[in-house]
């Protein structure tokens, strides 16, 4: 039955190609010229491969053994061979060819491959043939075998709990270069193709896959032969397939199916991703100009979690982690309600950015993930403008410029060569930077010649591969207005822009200030400065005019309407950081109340990066915050509970300056906390809800008396058989406070807890509580519980990286000390970055020293520049201690005067 319908889709495969456009929706047929073009767009692109032969559609039969953890299978790949040649060479990782053929079709000629040869450093197969191949059409069928892994790689397994035992279910994560551990393919974005996909699987079981299933047929032996509709043309770590004890529950919009995919029992707790997905879907539709083009969305959340990503996009087939998807009323929070939000919008926008258009080569990868960072946070904040997310950009601007500012940086647009590269490439950078410049650039261009362009960005490259220039081009058509040059300055070249401002002057009702550009650095103070084209949004306060400059060749001038303190990237759309000359800083620091929530966020955050990096006095953001009303806005007082967890990290190794740091802090946090409360209030908006959680967190951890009394106390109650003590929104704050403070009994109570609890997203997250001892040696058992064998098998790592968090070395040494062991634990494509996160949390320049040892025994040199960012970001924070933690200590001694 296999070979039957294998044979079938090669006799029909002319007519499978042709029909693939109709079967995924597409509203026209491709025009031959613009096939021609995309066909020569290909051809230009990065390859690892030679340019000598092209897929043009694989037909895939998979049997798994799911218990066995192999696999089986055979493709058939309809090919064009462009120019002669003996030798065909594909991507091939983990996989036993057992044999391979050519024919140029039905009924033609076979010829059987006279050699295989595998090479496991370039993840090739290469298949010689005794009669060399003219140019022409062929198809090439590989039987062959492989594994199923553990980690998400490739096709992998997730156990997880039931009431009846352990269960197991199969996923695939292909993206970057993981598709060829499944199938023998040419596993590079520019070479899309259409997929037909069909599986054996167990009869009991559901299997998804891309498309929607064709047909299902039963066969001995309780399995049952499943077929999924054959793809548009695409690329091949956006293929899935997925398997097991699945339920699923449906919704309709604007003709697509929508679906959300859980293993039995979990289905209620999607129900908000799915009625989540309706109303994204209908924004997507309409901004994109061209509707969701195939038959059906699913979003499936899996059990257990990754190291490397949270959800991926296949097209058609989302998968998250239940974690970042699922919201079990006795555990979720409005964050936890977000968070899925926002994840479900951003991997939507990938099927339109990133899948529909896929970047031509991982160099502009962000033309995915910056595009989809934007586009969530642009379409939460509209269609849930009562979470207020809007200022949550300032955050995320603010990771992507302290990554940024670092020496190890590297452009939005970079240049990728190899496979370890392009997962490096899943960075700050690329996500937060790329989104945070296409809000400036938006802002600069007006929201609809932005969105013209970006239609006219999407139809004609439809199905396609694209480079960044490529859209710089519609946007320039459709604002009508110079935006590559500007767009270049800030992705193809790395760093961030300092504009300086001048004590400002009035006259006549109007003020005069001068900007100049520097640059922003970290590490490298005396560096020559690159040059940007920068828009540049100021206003005086409480003037409701905004003057607009673009600031060129290092300066501008902008006389403002009103006398008064300016404001300089007002709104926070610019991706630049902001350096006041002091008077101008003090007016503006005494007008921190006047100021829009939004701006209040932007100049805290910028006094506080600033002053670390010495750019100003490291304590102004503390006088901000010690002027900061008690009933200012939530994300505002979010704000300075980080900055003060970011100063008790700093403080670790100083038990002096620490306890001043701990009573400041208390001082100006406990009153915020006592105005919130503990408990819910009805009617309380989703920022108060959330900055309760923080507060009590960051309370908890700075040791506040009153916090760890009633956390415990809630807890003890919650033991004893009080529902209410711990509702959803406290239970995970408590418990970590807790944890963090926990004694050898409290800790054996939470492990019992981990080890009974049958929810996968809850056990995970026991597991990970038990790694947050302060206790070194409670944080020593949480390490060795991570190499038991116990948690399952994607938990192991978490629990390690938990304890990092407050024992870095602890952490570190002992997964050099296990390394091999640790590595099961972690995905291959992770392990570049994984070690280097395990360290980067040190204060000592020691830590910069093993891990640069690490890397260069385990790590080829294209594979370390998370290492190298790990390294730099020691040796900063060995800088702050060394430069601004004096100034710090001394303002403290001040405040207790």
């Amino acid at each position: 039955m296999q070979r039957s319908l294998i044979s079938a889709a090669i006799l029909s495969l002319t007519a499978l190609v042709a029909a693939a456009p109709a079967q995924a929706g597409q509203a026209a047929k491709a025009k031959p010229a613009k096939a021609a073009k995309a066909a020569a767009a290909e051809s230009l692109a990065t390859t690892q491969l030679p340019r000598n032969v092209r897929p043009t559609h694989y037909a895939i039969s998979l049997t798994p053994d799911a218990q066995a953890a192999t696999f089986s299978a055979r493709v058939v790949i309809a090919i064009e061979v462009l120019e002669p040649t003996a030798v065909i060479t594909l991507h091939a990782l983990d996989l036993a060819l057992a044999s391979a053929s050519i024919a140029s079709g039905p009924g033609q000629q076979v010829q059987q491959a006279s050699k295989i040869a595998l090479n496991a450093d370039k993840h090739t197969a290469s298949l010689s043939f005794a009669q060399p191949l003219a140019k022409g059409s062929y198809q090439l069928a590989i039987d062959y075998s492989g594994k199923i892994g553990n980690q998400a790689a490739g096709l992998f397994s997730l156990d997880y709990d039931t009431p009846s035992g352990k269960k197991r279910a199969l996923y695939t994560q292909f993206e970057a270069a993981d598709a060829r551990r499944m199938v023998p393919s040419w596993d590079e974005p520019a070479f899309r193709a259409t997929f037909a996909l069909e599986a054996t699987v167990p009869a009991d079981q559901v299997a998804v896959s891309n498309m929607p299933i064709a047909s299902s047929t039963a066969l001995d032996g309780g399995r049952k032969l499943v077929r999924f509709a054959t793809t548009p043309r695409m690329s091949t770590y956006l293929l899935f397939f997925g398997q097991g004890d699945f339920e699923r529950a449906t919704a309709t919009e604007g003709g697509t199916e929508l679906g959300v995919i859980t293993v039995k029992g979990r289905l209620p707790q999607a129900q908000f991703v799915l009625d989540s997905s309706k109303a994204v879907l209908r924004e997507y539709n309409d901004y994109f100009g061209l509707p969701y083009p195939l038959p059906k969305l699913d979003n499936l959340a899996a059990p257990g979690r990754s190291q490397f990503f949270g959800a991926m996009e296949n097209w058609g087939a989302i998968m998250s982690f239940e974690s970042t998807m699922l919201l079990d009323p006795a555990i979720s929070t409005q964050a936890d309600k977000q968070e899925a939000f926002g994840t479900a919008a951003h991997e939507t926008a990938h099927q339109w950015f990133g899948n529909l258009v896929t970047m031509r080569w991982w160099d502009d990868l962000w033309l995915n993930e910056g595009f989809a960072t934007w586009m969530a946070g642009r379409t939460t904040a509209l269609l849930h403008p009562e979470w207020q997310t809007s200022l949550n950009r300032v955050a995320g601007r603010n990771s992507a410029i302290e990554r940024d500012a670092l020496a190890t940086t590297h452009p939005v647009v970079q240049r990728v060569a190899t496979v370890e590269e392009a997962h490096a490439a899943f960075d700050e950078i690329t996500y937060a930077k790329g989104g945070a410049v296409i809000n400036m650039l938006e802002n600069y261009v007006g929201e609809e010649a932005w969105r013209e362009g970006v239609r006219g960005y999407i139809k004609a490259n439809a199905y396609g591969n694209a480079v960044s220039d490529q859209l710089w081009q519609h946007i320039e058509r459709a604002a009508k207005k110079p935006v590559k040059a500007i767009a270049h300055d800030f992705t193809l070249q790395p760093g961030v822009p300092l504009i300086k401002v001048s004590d400002y002057s009035c006259q006549g009702g109007q003020t005069r200030v001068t900007l100049t550009q520097g640059e922003y650095s970290k590490d490298h103070p005396n560096k020559k400065p690159l040059s940007w084209r920068v828009p540049v949004l100021a206003q005086t306060v409480g003037a409701q005019d905004v003057s607009r400059v673009l600031v060129t060749g290092g300066k501008a001038s902008l006389t403002l309407p009103g006398c008064g303190p300016v404001l300089v990237n007002a709104g926070q759309a610019g991706y630049y950081r902001t350096v006041y000359a002091p008077k101008a800083y003090a007016a503006l620091a005494a007008s921190f109340g006047k100021l829009a929530p939004l701006d209040q966020l932007g100049l805290m955050t910028e006094s506080w990066a600033l002053g670390m990096a010495g750019k100003q006095p490291a304590s102004d953001a503390l006088s901000l915050a010690r002027a900061t009303p008690v009933d200012a806005a939530p994300q505002v007082w979010g704000r300075i509970a980080r900055i003060f967890d970011d100063l008790r990290v700093y403080t670790r190794d100083n038990e002096a300056t620490r306890a001043k740091l701990s009573s400041f802090a208390i001082s100006r946090l406990a009153p915020v906390l006592a105005r919130v409360g503990w408990d819910a209030r009805n009617g309380e908006d989703a920022p108060t809800a959330i900055l309760r959680e923080q507060l009590i967190y960051s309370l908890g951890a700075l040791g506040d008396d009153d916090v760890l009394v009633e956390a415990r106390r809630r807890y003890d109650a919650s033991l004893a058989g009080d529902a209410k003590a711990l509702p959803p929104e406290l239970r995970r704050v408590v418990l970590g406070v807790v944890a963090r403070n926990a004694d050898a009994r409290v800790w054996e109570q939470l492990h019992a807890a981990a080890k009974a609890e049958q929810s996968s997203m809850v056990k995970a997250e026991l597991y990970g509580l038990l790694g947050e001892s302060a206790d070194p040696a409670l944080a020593q058992r949480a390490l060795d519980l991570a190499l038991s064998g116990e948690p399952d098998a994607t938990i192991g790592s978490g629990i390690i990286a938990a304890v990092s968090r407050e024992h870095t070395e602890r952490a570190f040494d002992f997964a050099m000390a296990n390394l091999p062991k640790v590595n099961t634990l972690v995905e291959s494509s992770s392990r570049a970055g994984y070690f280097p996160a395990l360290a980067s949390g040190a204060l000592n320049t020691a830590m910069a020293d093993k891990l640069k040892a690490y890397a260069e025994a385990n790590l080829p040199a294209t594979a370390r520049s998370q290492t190298n960012t790990a390294i730099s970001r020691i040796q900063y924070r060995a800088t702050v201690i060394r430069d601004r933690m004096p100034e710090i200590d001394a303002w403290l001694d001040r405040q207790a005067l």
